[in-house]
This record gives C-alpha cells, sequence and structure tokens, in this order.
C-alpha cells in the first residue's frame, strides 16, 4: 500500500533538477506544485533561483507545467508572472489535473515527471497515472490547515517508506 506514496527521487529543491538530468532521464516536461515547491506561499514573485530554473528550462524546450490545488486566481496571477501553463483546482490526488497538463502541453504522459512537496497529493496523485516523481523539501515549515493534517499522515507513510528502503534519502541531484 505505502509504495504508491513512494517518490522515484529525493532531492532537497526544484533548482538541484537540471534540464541535463532530466534528459538523462527522457524526461520531455515538467509538472510542478506551486506551493512550498515553486514559491513560498508568502513570495508570489519567486526568488532568483527561480526564475534561473525556469529560464533553464525554457532554453532546453522543457515545459513547466503548474499543477495546484489552489485557486483559479491565485496560480494564474503566479503563472502569467512566470510565464508557464498552469493547472489549477487540479483536485490532486485525483488524475483529472495530470491529464490536462499532458494535454495542453502535447507531451505524453510517460514523458513527464511531477515535482511536489507533498507525498499524499503530488507523489500520490502522479503515481497512480504512471507518471515518474520527484519529491523536495517544502520551502517554508508553515502550511494551510488543510496541509498540516496531510503532512501528520506523510510523517507516518514516510517512516514507513524509509524503513522498508534504507537506500531512499534526500539527494543534491537526480540519480
Amino acid at each position: 500500500m505505502f509504495k504508491k506514496f513512494k517518490p522515484v527521487w529525493m532531492v532537497e529543491s526544484v533548482y538541484q533538477v537540471s534540464a541535463e538530468q532530466l534528459a538523462k532521464h527522457q524526461i520531455k516536461a515538467v509538472f510542478c506544485d506551486l506551493d512550498n515547491t515553486l514559491i513560498a506561499w508568502n513570495n508570489p514573485g519567486g526568488t532568483e533561483e527561480l526564475l534561473a530554473w525556469i529560464e533553464e528550462m525554457k532554453l532546453n524546450d522543457i515545459p513547466v507545467t503548474i499543477i495546484s490545488n489552489n485557486s483559479g486566481d491565485r496560480v494564474q496571477k503566479v503563472a502569467e508572472h512566470l510565464k508557464l501553463h498552469y493547472i489549477p483546482r487540479a483536485l490532486k490526488p485525483l488524475k483529472k489535473g495530470y491529464l490536462q497538463a499532458a494535454e495542453q502541453i502535447g507531451v505524453p504522459l510517460e514523458d513527464c515527471v511531477m515535482i511536489g512537496d507533498q507525498l499524499i497529493t503530488d507523489i500520490f496523485g502522479a503515481n497512480r497515472i504512471g507518471l515518474r516523481t520527484i519529491l523536495v523539501i517544502p520551502i517554508l515549515n508553515s502550511d494551510a490547515w488543510n496541509t498540516r493534517i496531510n503532512r501528520f499522515f506523510e510523517r507516518i507513510i514516510m517512516k514507513k517508506l524509509l524503513k522498508d528502503d534504507p537506500n531512499m534519502r534526500w539527494r543534491k541531484r537526480l540519480e
């Protein structure tokens, strides 16, 4: 049961995922969660490091699509500022948002990867549809009330995953 929550890779930050690494794994598109993955909830403009990462993806023809459970207005504002595709109210972990994102950019799911900071929404949802997954450490430790509930259960799930696979650990790059 817990295998459905296991990410393929675990890296500390989205910035550690390079276009070169993605190409090595035949990944042609990136789906990203928004809050605590791409941006801190209190910094909707993103950091210089984020802007440089997005530029690297664009220079290498790797489209980045935000897949978020947040409201349309919030996601739209950030996505337009960052000049990214987006799927708001994605209802993760349901399959709907991932399918919409793949259709929107015209890239088959098997050529995409999902990057997120939550096991229960981002990783579980992407695993359910057969996407490869990258778990990142949340940018901030503060969460909305509903996310705090998820984090409680994620600690239990992560403990079990780490017990079952001692090689599972945070890395500096995809391996």
